[in-house]
């Protein structure tokens, strides 16, 4: 009788994103060949599985914070510093491998402030690169489009010299603020999805 008390617990544990994180987004229910969300951000399900990780893990200055605006959307927005070598502010939710085959592209619903922003894509925990493609924001709603075909090997802001992203699992995805320049930053996200 326990064990059946606690196997479903143990199953919503792993399913959510970061460990050790509430709330995470639920897996989609829709089946491969339509499209698939990621995340759709809301004022019920709040920011389950998002968090901030800025340069300040390598001394950096750059501040950052995450949060909703009354519709619902994830509010990005901070000061990017140069100082002690640093430059980048970021969000990221980290998933369990998820299989993305049947995907070519990856989509974002979001509001920028006029600046070059960058998505990356881990494949798989053990990795220890990522991959990554650029994006500019016009200030207004808008539907970002990138194929995972031009997502380039990444690792600690370097370019690698390896294949683009295959395009078969997804463990991370990561958002980043940082062009080189100190300046203050915003960005809306209301949701991201995988398209066919």
């Amino acid at each position: 009788m326990k064990t059946t008390f606690w196997l479903p617990l143990l199953a919503l544990a792993v399913a959510g994103c970061t460990l050790g994180r509430t709330g995470a987004p639920p897996e989609p229910t829709m089946p491969p060949s339509a499209n698939r969300t990621l995340v759709q951000f809301s004022r019920a399900d709040g920011l389950a599985g998002w968090h901030v990780e800025n340069d300040d893990v390598m001394g950096g200055r750059s501040q950052s914070r995450l949060s909703l605006d009354d519709a619902g959307n994830a509010v990005f927005a901070g000061t990017i510093s140069l100082e002690n070598d640093g430059g980048f502010a970021s969000i990221q939710c980290d998933y369990p491998e998820l299989d993305v085959s049947a995907y070519r592209t990856i989509r974002l619903g979001l509001k920028g402030d006029g600046q070059r922003y960058q998505i990356r894509l881990d494949a798989a925990r053990r990795d220890r690169h990522s991959y990554a493609a650029d994006f500019p924001t016009s200030g207004d709603w808008q539907e970002i489009v990138l194929p995972f075909a031009d997502f380039f090997a990444i690792r600690h802001g370097d370019r690698l010299d390896l294949p683009n992203y295959p395009g078969q699992t997804l463990a991370r995805v990561q958002l980043l603020a940082g062009d080189g320049r100190a300046a203050p930053f915003r960005l809306e996200i209301d949701r991201i999805w995988l398209e066919k």
